[in-house]
């Protein structure tokens, strides 16, 4: 199975766009349409998505996120480190979820997946922003400790 998700490099928000067995230039083009016409989206401004050079990107895929003012940027060949952050909720997506369930068929899978991006961007928090989530209202600036409970009075 083929997964197609999209992650914020500022926020580390993800978005599960599809899955499909076959990833077809049709299919590939049609998902790549669905978050550019998402009105959930509609006071974001995305500006840049970085891709690697897999061949199933069609030049159609690039022409529909023009149309958008999405600048398409190819990762470099050997530079592992470009795409590092997509690559990181891959391999936390494997461990947390995929090598512990058993997905049954490509709708068990989508579910799964949903699911476990609702988790990832409203409960779960990535270390190395400030802790926070990545859909909270309010990050968590604050660096000290909690205040200790005070201690009971020897008898």
């Amino acid at each position: 199975m083929y997964v197609l998700a999209v992650i914020e490099n500022a926020s580390r928000r993800v978005r599960i766009l599809g899955t499909t067995a076959h990833p077809t230039a049709a299919w590939v083009t049609q998902t790549a349409r669905n978050p550019v016409m998402d009105p959930e989206d509609a006071g974001r401004r995305v500006r840049y998505l970085i891709r690697d050079r897999d061949g199933k990107y069609p030049a159609l895929f690039d022409a529909v996120l023009a149309e958008a003012a999405i600048a398409v940027v190819l990762s470099g060949v050997r530079m592992p480190r470009m795409n590092a952050v997509m690559e990181r909720w891959i391999r936390t997506c494997r461990r947390e979820l995929l090598d512990r369930t058993l997905i049954l068929n490509q709708r068990h899978l989508l579910h799964a997946l949903h699911e476990y991006e609702l988790f990832y961007n409203e409960h779960r928090s990535p270390q190395g922003i400030a802790n926070t989530r990545p859909l909270a209202r309010y990050p968590n600036r604050s660096r000290s400790r909690p205040a200790r409970p005070p201690e009971h009075p020897s008898t």
